[in-house]
């Protein structure tokens, strides 16, 4: 859990499709205390999906090194050169190690990690840090964590006797950890209750998450 403290304050992420295709932004929607609430008919939006490049590249990479390796040696024996030797033990290794040899064994677990990690990373849509929100006619925006957590840090802010207040937006959960310097704590947590569902309905999110709400007096010193 972070504090969230006021400053920054992201960009919208925005998609807006046509009948050709889809594009897609990055960053984050700052949704403010005034901002309309979604009409029940704007509809709903999935996930937005991520683009994986850093896997995507490292795949890559190994994959066109181990392919150009190959083709270099094989252009070199049919140029009357030498076998690499790193070929002629790797053909020595596979030839007379058996499959239950133990390094076998975890060469093919690694295998099988490293794929069912990349079909993992192919079926899921990703972007985790993004919330998506109603999608309005061809138009889908998106709303990261820490721009929905300060808005409602703000909101929370303003009610009567709330010191200050701890905002953690999860995925399916907001959490607000607050302290009262004044009124009855009871008080303090309906009236921070409220403005929290309040400020959480008016981000427009496709999923409301549910709301946690403590409230505590300071510690005397």
């Amino acid at each position: 859990m972070s504090d969230i403290e006021p400053g920054t304050r992201s960009a919208p992420t925005l998609e807006k499709t046509s009948g050709t295709g889809a594009g897609t932004g990055a960053g984050a929607a700052g949704a403010g205390r005034d901002a309309a609430a979604p009409e029940p008919d704007g509809g709903r939006a999935g996930r937005f999906w991520s683009t994986r490049r850093a896997p995507a590249i490292v795949v890559a990479l190994v994959l066109l090194g181990a392919a150009g390796l190959f083709l270099y040696d094989v252009a070199a024996v049919r140029a009357d050169r030498p076998v690499m030797r790193w070929r002629r033990w790797l053909a020595d290794q596979l030839a007379t190690r058996h499959l239950e040899h133990g390094w076998v064994i975890a060469g093919a677990a690694i295998a099988v990690v490293l794929g069912l990690w990349l079909l993992v990373l192919a079926l899921t849509p990703g972007l985790r840090g993004s919330l998506p929100m109603r999608r309005s006619g061809d138009v889908r925006a998106g709303l990261d964590r820490p721009a929905a957590a300060l808005v409602l840090r703000d909101r929370a802010m303003e009610v009567a006797g709330v010191q200050s207040v701890r905002v953690d937006v999860k995925r399916r959960r907001v959490k607000a950890r607050a302290q009262s310097h004044f009124r009855d704590v009871d008080e303090v947590r309906g009236d921070l209750d409220a403005a929290l569902s309040d400020g959480i309905r008016e981000l427009g999110l496709v999923r409301q998450p549910g709301l946690s709400v403590h409230v505590r007096r300071p510690s005397k010193r």
